[in-house]
């Protein structure tokens, strides 16, 4: 049996959680989620815990059993607490700023790029640190986005300007070599 599938997902104070058959809605203090699983996974509330369930050992039913636990539990924290990606800006002449909710990125474009966030996600810009944060209660939505704005200036292998993840390593090339002289 799955052991991520096995385990309960506890509730917090200040989420409330309705499960009808297949259809789970989360609703907490950041917003709310919905969302409907297979009707092959069982979802069930008991003492304040979410319990999920599966009534095959088919390598579907399987797969599906931790993928809808872990959903489950992603909601429940979204709507609690949120979730935060966060972009760092590498590059001369590289930078980011807010006009309003949207963000305007000067990544070396002969324009500004402005994206808009989407319903439920929020930018916030850090100038002296150069990052980008994206956050919202969707952990989904909330990656997507942040790959979108990567995906503007992705950072290239031999300088490493553009925009990446905290942390992220980037896989750097040597340059050219030196031609030797006659």
């Amino acid at each position: 049996m799955s052991r991520i599938g096995r385990m309960p997902v506890d509730i917090p104070t200040g989420v409330r959680v309705d499960v009808n058959g297949s259809n789970v809605r989360v609703k907490g203090p950041k917003g709310e989620l919905q969302r409907i699983f297979s009707p092959t996974i069982s979802v069930l509330m008991e003492n304040d815990q979410i319990m999920v369930g599966r009534s095959s050992e088919t390598p579907t039913q399987r797969a599906l059993h931790g993928t809808t636990r872990a959903v489950i539990a992603n909601m429940v924290h979204g709507v609690s607490a949120g979730f935060e990606r966060v972009l760092e800006i590498e590059g001369v002449g590289y930078r980011a700023e807010l006009n309003g909710r949207n963000l305007v990125l000067n990544m070396g474009f002969s324009h500004p790029v402005e994206v808009e966030p989407p319903e439920g996600i929020t930018f916030d810009v850090d100038t002296k640190a150069r990052k980008i944060f994206v956050r919202g209660y969707d952990k989904e939505m909330v990656g997507q986005v942040a790959a979108n704005i990567r995906n503007i200036r992705p950072p290239e292998p031999y300088h490493g300007k553009g925009l990446h993840y905290l942390g992220e390593k980037i896989r750097r090339k040597a340059g050219k070599s030196g031609k030797a002289k006659a």
